[in-house]
C-alpha cells in the first residue's frame, strides 16, 4: 500500500535541483527576512493547533526543516514543551537566536541517515512540497513517533489560480508554480492527498484543515509573495508565461487597491501514532 502511494506521488525525474540551491538560497541577502514574512502570515494558525493537539510541558519535539525557528522557539516560549530539535539542511538562522531547550541539528531528512530519535511531536511546515516521494517522506516521518505521538504536516494549496479571473497576480501565480516546479521540483498538487497518505503510514485519528490568509496592500503575505517572485524572477520568465515587465506588474497589483484574490493557502493535516505498542510495553516486564 505504501509502495502503491509513493508511485502515484512523487515529483517528476527531470526536476535538476533543490530548494535552497538554485532557489532560495539561505546565504541570499534578505531570504530570512522573507522566511520571516511567511511566518508572520501562519505561525498563530500553527501554533494554536500544536497547542489545542496537546504540545506543551513534556513534550519532546521534531521542527523538520525549521529555517529561521520561530515555530520552534515558539513552542519553547508559549507552548512550553521540553525540548526542540530543530532540523534542516542549513541551520544559521536556527543558531543566532538560542533559547533554553532548542536543539539545532544540521541533516538533510531526505538522508537514510537521518535518525534523530522519536518524538511526542513531528512537525513540518513547507517542506515535503519541495522533495520527491511525499509519500515516503510522510512514511518515514511517522516512523519517528512514539507511541501516542502526533504527526502535524502543512504545505501549500492554491484553491483559485487556476480558475480566477484573468489578472497579473493570477499570471505572476501561474509562472511560479510552473518555474519553481521546474527548477527545484516543487509540487503542490498532491497536497490534499495528506489525510490519505498519513492513513497509509499507519496513523489514526487523522484530521485536516486549511487556513487562507488574505490578500491586503501591505500585508506580511502580500510582501511574502512579492519578495518570492523576485527570487524565482528568472524561473517564472524561463517558463514563457511571463516577463520582467509582467512581475512588476504583478507587484504592483499586490500593493494596490484593485487587487482582489485569493493567496495560496496553507493545508494541514495530522494524525496519531496508535497506543498499541505502548501497551504491549508494559505488559512485557522484559522490555
Amino acid at each position: 500500500m505504501a509502495q502503491e502511494a509513493c508511485s502515484r506521488f512523487r515529483r517528476g525525474s527531470g526536476s535538476p535541483g533543490r530548494y535552497g540551491e538554485q532557489l532560495f538560497r539561505p546565504h541570499d541577502e534578505g531570504e530570512s527576512d522573507r522566511i520571516d514574512l511567511g511566518a508572520l502570515t501562519f505561525d498563530a494558525t500553527t501554533i494554536a493547533r500544536l497547542r489545542e493537539l496537546g504540545a506543551g510541558p513534556g513534550w519532546r519535539c521534531l521542527d523538520v526543516g525549521a529555517g529561521t525557528g520561530t515555530v520552534a522557539r515558539s513552542l519553547l516560549r508559549e507552548g512550553g514543551v521540553t525540548e526542540v530539535v530543530a532540523a534542516d539542511r542549513d541551520i544559521r538562522f536556527l543558531t543566532s537566536e538560542p533559547v533554553p531547550g532548542l536543539t539545532t541539528l544540521e541533516a538533510d531528512v531526505t538522508s537514510d541517515r537521518f535518525e534523530p530519535g522519536l518524538f511526542d511531536l513531528v512537525h513540518a511546515r513547507f517542506v515535503l512540497m519541495h522533495l520527491p516521494f511525499p509519500a515516503r517522506m510522510v512514511e518515514r516521518l511517522a516512523g519517528l513517533l512514539k507511541p501516542g505521538g502526533v504527526l502535524v504536516l502543512s504545505d501549500a494549496v492554491d484553491l483559485t489560480t487556476g480558475g480566477a479571473p484573468d489578472s497579473p497576480y493570477k499570471a505572476a501565480m501561474r509562472a511560479m508554480w510552473k518555474g519553481v516546479h521546474e527548477t527545484i521540483g516543487t509540487d503542490i498538487s498532491w497536497v490534499p492527498n495528506y489525510p490519505q497518505l498519513m492513513l497509509v503510514a499507519g496513523l489514526e485519528s487523522v484530521a485536516a484543515e486549511i487556513h487562507v490568509p488574505p490578500l491586503i496592500p501591505g500585508s506580511p503575505i502580500s510582501r511574502f509573495w512579492a519578495r518570492t517572485w523576485n527570487r524565482a524572477r528568472p524561473a517564472m520568465v524561463a517558463t514563457g508565461l511571463v516577463n520582467d515587465a509582467d512581475i512588476d506588474e504583478a507587484e504592483r497589483w499586490l500593493d494596490s487597491p484593485a487587487c482582489a484574490a485569493l493567496s495560496p493557502g496553507m493545508l494541514t493535516a495530522w494524525g496519531w501514532k496508535p497506543q498499541e505498542s505502548a501497551a504491549s510495553d508494559r505488559q512485557d516486564p522484559g522490555k
